[in-house]
């Protein structure tokens, strides 16, 4: 039985090993990255494209988790958790915390 995460303090281990391989870890960052750039788009434009930031994001990332990890992406059961994970791994990939190449 999969253990259950209370706090994202508890959960952020079981995401980080999750996200065992390089390439994993690069397409979340490039998903990332991209939803930040049409997310900065839609400020300086048009908000009728919002949807397109966490579409992109999530794609990158799932895709990843299905041929990469070959594993289930944790946004399924713990979305919030998820989400946060994803930015915090985002910002140690920027400090240079986890190996993407």
């Amino acid at each position: 039985m999969e253990k259950e995460y209370k706090t994202f303090k508890e959960f952020y281990p079981f995401y980080i090993k999750e996200h065992s391989q390089p390439m994993t870890k690069l397409m979340h960052f490039i998903g990332s990255s991209l939803g930040l750039v049409v997310l900065a788009f839609c400020f300086m434009s048009s908000f009728k494209y919002l949807i397109l930031a966490p579409l992109i994001g999530y794609l990158f990332a799932w895709l990843s988790h299905f041929f990469i990890e070959k594993n289930r992406p944790a946004t399924f059961k713990y979305p919030l958790f998820s989400f946060m994970g994803d930015w915090v791994m985002f910002w140690e990939i920027l400090k240079g915390k986890h190996r993407i190449l």
